[in-house]
């Protein structure tokens, strides 16, 4: 079997962190999953290639050896074992691949087809013409397909905890969504992936939450920006202003002679922190000074009268 450069697989450097590893995973998994490609043999044959590379270089330890060894890394138990003095290698056993627990299989991956993937595939299966049996008889396990999904909310969503019912290969299932999710944030639902094979445990299901824009707020972590309009008179005279909020209206005083671009800050008026309850970011306010329009011949004459003064 050839070599198969896992990095160029997932589309990242020989230096790339866990976090990027993570990252490149997830979009190649998403683009190539076979619901979003029903028809596409190819796309299901990256499919597997990307959960293949990110099985060994997502675990550390795994993506040490092939680091080391190659397409041999498999085999490096046995290569470090070799070079061990004879005495200290009795009783050594080799590390079969039950272990196999990072990625989903899929129904229409045949264990046997050698011209479509790896023999790491092989191990996982327990292939290479054998029926995917392992030695004894008994078939062997592996565990379900992981899934991915996006749910988008509005940032006011998002900063209440409730409560959604999504339909995942054809179940309903009920989440509580947290206060607090960001833009971009995955959860885990363990065991909500496709059925194992073989008795085999479920997979995965993967939420990412997207957040959609709001017109009148930013949002920076747990704070919040919002711009409010003060008219010119109670900006030079001072007063109130009432302005809304994600929890309500709230009513502020303008103090004389405020200037246009003034920030104020309200303290724990802000988003609330991803589970922490009772805990809020700050809530920035930009004052921006409304001009006056449609002035009648009076007033032009009091500004006249003013601007003299």
């Amino acid at each position: 079997m050839d070599f198969i450069d896992y990095y160029k697989i997932l589309g990242i450097n020989k230096t790339a962190t866990q976090d990027e590893i993570r990252a490149a995973y997830r979009k190649l998994a998403r683009k190539h999953h076979p619901d979003l490609n029903p028809d596409d043999k190819e796309a299901n044959k990256k499919f597997q290639q990307v959960n293949e590379a990110n099985e060994v270089l997502s675990d550390p330890e795994k993506r040490k050896k092939y680091d080391q060894y190659g397409k041999d890394w498999q085999h490096a138990e046995a290569f470090e074992k070799a070079q061990q003095p004879a005495g200290s290698r009795q009783g050594a056993g080799r590390t079969g691949a039950g272990n196999y627990s990072g990625f989903g299989g899929s129904a229409d991956f045949e264990p046997g087809d050698e011209s479509e993937f790896s023999s790491f595939f092989e191990s996982l299966f327990g292939g290479g013409g054998g029926g995917g049996r392992r030695s004894g008889g008994s078939k062997a396990k592996f565990r379900g397909q992981d899934y991915q999904a996006e749910l988008q909310i509005t940032l006011e969503e998002a900063a209440t905890t409730h409560q959604r019912i999504l339909a995942v290969n054809g179940k309903n299932i009920r989440i509580t969504i947290p206060a607090g999710v960001e833009d971009g944030q995955v959860i885990k639902l363990k065991g909500y992936g496709a059925p194992g094979g073989n008795g085999g445990p479920a997979g995965d299901l993967y939420i990412t939450f997207v957040i959609e824009n709001d017109a009148a707020y930013k949002r920076s972590g747990n704070d919040l920006y919002v711009t409010a309009s003060v008219p010119l008179y109670t900006a030079v005279l001072g007063g109130d202003i009432t302005i809304e909020t994600l929890s309500g209206k709230i009513k502020l005083t303008i103090k004389p002679e405020t200037q246009n671009g003034t920030v104020v800050r309200l303290k724990g008026k802000g988003f609330p922190v991803y589970k922490k309850e009772g805990s809020f970011g700050d809530l920035y306010i930009t004052y921006n000074i409304q001009m006056p329009v449609n002035l009648t011949e009076k007033q032009k004459e009091l500004f006249t009268e003013l601007s003299k003064s």
